[in-house]
């Protein structure tokens, strides 16, 4: 069938007629929600967690010692205290040096050896090394008298007398009885004076006084197998020898090697006093002493 051509112009009238707007409204704020009049309970407050319990401290761990190696404690004695704080005290203030020599002592021990059995019935003492190197140190000072002198504060201080202390062993311990007026004295003077102290020493009688008061230090590490060392200071002395052991060794004697019984000979020495120089002269000395010591019985 045909569209109708009323309904037609009543379309396209419609579709030209302009479009009604239509209103929009803008959205309202949303307002808050209203408190209400009825109470609220408090909030719950939960208990505080208690804090969590010390830990124990760890127990030290012992060791577990094996059968033979257990340790023994002992409390130094006074006098290891004292020597402990003498010695470290001369490290601590010295400028210490050592200087070195040999010495030849196959004349000292044919001496010794021939005139002991006469020496012993004669003094009542046997004739040692360390009286001769008493008396080989006394005569030297003679020739440096820096060895025999010490510092007293900003002044050095000439002795004119040589006071030796002499290294011995005691039940207790190490000690340095002291010698006094070794210039004066002889050779068997020397010599029943270093037995006397071998005698207080072994009976433990040595006292305060007897090391007191000493210029100079004698050390004979020889007795208990020593080649070498290097003493320390006694203070406030400004020097000490060490004596050795004698072995047999090869050595030049008028252009041939020969088999002498040698010593090392050691001198400790305050550099801020003694000079090197004074120092290997000093020791020079005493090593031709011995080497001769008709020198020293004729005081040459």
């Amino acid at each position: 069938a045909q569209p109708d051509p009323a309904e037609l112009a009543a379309a396209a009238a419609a579709a030209a007629a302009p479009a009604t707007p239509v209103k929009t409204e803008a959205a309202k704020p949303v307002s808050p929600p209203e408190k209400s009049s009825v109470p609220q309970p408090a909030p719950s407050v939960s208990p505080p967690k208690p804090a969590p319990a010390p830990k124990k401290p760890a127990s030290p761990v012992v060791a577990v010692q094996s059968p033979g190696r257990e340790e023994k404690r002992v409390p130094m004695s006074r006098m290891r205290q004292r020597i402990a704080e003498r010695l470290k005290g001369a490290q601590n203030t010295a400028a210490m040096l050592t200087t070195f020599n040999e010495c030849d002592m196959g004349a000292l021990m044919a001496m010794r050896s021939e005139l002991n059995p006469a020496f012993q019935e004669r003094h009542g003492v046997k004739m040692g090394f360390v009286s001769a190197f008493m008396l080989a140190s006394a005569m030297a000072m003679k020739k440096v008298p820096e060895v025999n002198a010490f510092i007293e504060g900003n002044e050095i201080v000439y002795k004119s007398h040589v006071d030796i202390s002499v290294a011995v062993a005691t039940p207790t311990g190490l000690m340095v009885p002291v010698v006094r007026d070794c210039e004066r004295k002889s050779w068997p003077e020397l010599e029943k004076e270093l037995a006397h102290l071998a005698v207080k020493a072994r009976n433990n009688q040595i006292a305060l006084e007897d090391m007191a008061g000493g210029t100079f230090t004698i050390s004979n590490g020889g007795v208990y197998g020593s080649m070498m060392g290097t003493p320390i200071l006694n203070p406030p002395q400004s020097s000490i020898l060490g004596m050795h052991g004698i072995t047999k060794r090869a050595v030049v004697k008028n252009d041939q090697v020969v088999i002498r019984p040698m010593m090392y000979l050691a001198l400790t020495y305050d550099h801020r006093l003694i000079d090197g120089r004074e120092a290997v002269t000093f020791l020079c000395h005493i090593r031709d002493y011995i080497e001769d010591p008709r020198l020293m019985l004729l005081d040459l």
